[in-house]
């Protein structure tokens, strides 16, 4: 039965946001994508990611060359495979995939995405939760399994509200998540900086470094030395290159930032995910690796077990665990998030915060275990090895039928589930399990043949299940969504117009951004003081005292002044757009921040 304009229009306007294409008006710049990948990928796991680095043994060479060339193909993964077909659709992963595949594939692609966003931010209130040893004087979780009541009361209390704010207020969040960006950047690059003069202490008997060189070989010589911690060689330029790329696989290999990318105005924008790839994924792991190596010698103990509180204490002071709670804890709520949306995926008849204080009990339990977040880069390269095929499919689904003269969305168009796309995610995780378990492929690259081999299988599989076919009707149905989908809307864009300037431009918002402003470039500047201008070991102490004070007291400015004008911004642009008659504060303000 072919369904009527009238009727069309009437279930349009009674879905939900997420299943419909992204329109128009719901657009952001450039800017908005860049803040939220450098606040999303600057967090206190980096420590954890620096220190795996150590402990496999990487050289300092091999680790400034192989975190460039891997960040760089991650950013061109982002660029060239989930932003273009982001742009293209304007659909999530998870609602493209429901219009490709369906029924299980659709349900166990979404189960498994609400599992390792559930772990991810488990892991992120674990590092949260470790900072506080220091201040709560409960022992450092050296184990697998927790040691202390404290921690685990603590665990439990920080992931509690981090699973209702991200099922309540994410918005609000998202948006100081994405204030704190500019501080986290600031506060790894002169952490690592502060205790470059302890390293050199402790290894040369200077705290002075005379040249580029010098800080090369100092690099090589006490933290990143080409050898593990028990004296054996350490990984490869090929397998740093690999575990960087890998790291975010499942996010732009596996697609599933097209749920992000998918507002963007062009697909150019995969670009800013450079902010979160170099400034996170390489300039907070070498300075997190330096900070791990130089707190290890300085509490006396090894860099395999020292928790990312202690090692932000020593480079930052009481500034340090702030970093560690604010980082960890801004990017569990966004990853909850996520975990919500695929969990609603997989059971539509649930809301998402439902299905985010559902899963937020699996975060609970996994966040009192330390074990999740030693094993976070194995994790997140688990995980893109698992999702990453899927992204091969809707790859091959949509730039690859339709050259070889098949028809896109076949199976929806024949009313069948899409068993070619089931047998091409199954076998090539069969393939990837077989190579990786017998040693034929490092785990690091796996993700790499199993994009590929799910493309192509699932080209031949689509082909002979019926995508050689053609279907007039489902295609005529589709166009006719589309044209009713553009004209829902251009109404919500005459109702909440995108050419109202909110920029708020009053005198005392600007001067609240000059304060932070000039807050960061202080604290950026005494850290360059710790650096250069610690000629002797009591010079050196005393500028770190002074450093973490000044970091101390800069992190209250900033984020009381950063917060304060985000406030500002809102309230401004909710008056604007009042004026205008735009009764969507909530949505159209949020945009604009």
């Amino acid at each position: 039965m072919t369904e009527t304009t009238t009727e069309l229009d009437r279930r349009l306007r009674g879905m939900d946001a997420e299943q419909l294409p992204a329109g128009k008006h719901e657009l952001h710049g450039p800017g908005h994508f860049a803040g939220l990948y450098s606040a999303e990928n600057i967090a206190g796991t980096e420590f954890v990611f620096g220190a795996t680095f150590v402990i496999l043994g990487a050289s300092f060479t091999d680790v400034l060359i192989g975190l460039a060339i891997g960040n760089l193909l991650a950013v061109l993964s982002f660029r060239f495979l989930t932003a273009p077909i982001a742009v293209q659709t304007r659909m999530s992963v998870y609602t493209y995939l429901d219009r490709v595949a369906g029924g299980l594939t659709t349900k166990l692609f979404n189960g498994v995405n609400a599992l390792v966003f559930a772990i991810i931010s488990a892991a992120m209130i674990t590092v949260s939760a470790t900072a506080f040893n220091i201040v709560l004087d409960f022992p450092a979780q050296q184990e697998a399994y927790p040691t202390s009541l404290s921690f685990i009361v603590l665990a439990v209390v920080l992931g509690s509200v981090a699973v209702v704010v991200a099922a309540f207020g994410f918005n609000a969040l998202a948006e100081f998540a994405s204030t704190c960006g500019p501080w986290l950047i600031v506060m790894f690059a002169t952490g690592g900086m502060a205790l470059i003069p302890a390293v050199s202490q402790d290894v040369t008997g200077s705290t002075v470094l005379g040249s580029w060189g010098d800080f090369i070989a100092l690099g090589e010589s006490s933290i990143f030395t080409g050898q593990t911690p028990e004296g054996t060689a350490g990984i490869s330029l090929l397998g740093i290159i690999g575990y960087s790329w890998a790291a975010n696989s499942f996010a732009h290999t596996g697609l599933v930032d097209m749920s992000l990318l998918r507002y963007a105005k062009k697909s150019s924008y995969g670009y800013t995910s450079a902010t979160g790839m170099f400034l996170g994924h390489y300039m907070a792991w070498v300075a997190a690796g330096f900070m791990g190596a130089a707190a290890a010698a300085i509490v006396g103990t090894s860099i395999t077990v020292i928790e990312p509180g202690q090692v932000a204490f020593q480079a930052l002071g009481y500034a340090g665990l702030a970093v560690v709670v604010v980082g960890g804890w801004t990017t569990a709520n966004a990853n909850l998030y996520r975990a919500g949306l695929a969990g609603q995926g997989a059971f539509p008849r649930f809301s998402r915060k439902k299905m985010t204080l559902a899963i937020g009990v699996i975060v609970l339990v996994a966040s009192v275990f330390p074990f999740v977040y030693r094993g976070y880069l194995n994790l997140v390269t688990y995980a893109g090895i698992t999702i990453v095929p899927v992204g091969g499919i809707l790859f091959a689904e949509h730039f690859l039928l339709k050259r070889f003269g098949m028809t896109p969305f076949w199976a929806r168009y024949k009313g069948v589930n899409n068993k070619a796309a089931l047998l091409a995610w199954g076998v090539t995780l069969a393939l990837a399990a077989t190579a990786v378990a017998t040693g034929l492929m490092p785990v690091y690259f796996a993700f790499v043949p199993a994009f590929l081999i799910s493309m192509g299988l699932y080209v031949l599989l689509a082909k002979k299940m019926g995508a050689a076919q053609r279907y007039p009707d489902g295609e005529a149905a589709d166009a006719l969504f589309a044209e009713r989908v553009e004209v829902l809307h251009a109404e919500q864009a005459e109702e909440s117009p995108t050419d109202v300037d909110t920029t708020d431009r009053r005198p005392l918002t600007r001067v609240l951004r000059v304060v932070w402003l000039v807050d960061l470039a202080v604290i950026f500047v005494m850290g360059l003081v710790v650096l250069f201008a610690s000629p002797d070991t009591a010079a050196y102490e005393a500028n770190r005292t002074a450093f973490w004070w000044v970091a101390a007291v800069g992190t209250v400015v900033y984020f009381v002044t950063a917060y304060w004008a985000l406030r500002r911004h809102k309230a401004h642009a909710t008056r604007v757009l009042a004026e205008r008659g735009v009764d969507d504060p909530e949505g159209r303000a949020a945009q604009t921040t």
